[in-house]
């Protein structure tokens, strides 16, 4: 799995785990619901560290929780 497929994955988590709609993620994250859609959708899979410090801030998590999930552990090399 490529990094911007487990993002994806880990945000859609998230908001299942705190019972959120990507939509109401915008709105906490103060990220326009676009961005969170592209994202969640595939269409984005370069998501900036900064947007992912702005959703942790929004769920009130840190960095570090985001990242702690299965789903980055086995992530292919993305170096061509």
């Amino acid at each position: 799995m490529k990094i911007g497929e487990a993002v994806k994955i880990r945000i859609i988590e998230l908001c299942n785990e705190q019972s959120i709609t990507v939509n109401k993620l915008s709105i906490v994250c103060g990220i326009t619901q676009s961005t969170i859609n592209n994202i969640t959708s595939g269409r984005n899979d370069s998501t900036t560290i900064a947007t992912i410090k702005k959703i942790c801030d929004g769920l009130e998590i840190s960095i570090r929780d985001f990242f702690d999930s299965n789903v980055f552990n086995d992530l292919e090399q993305e170096i061509e």
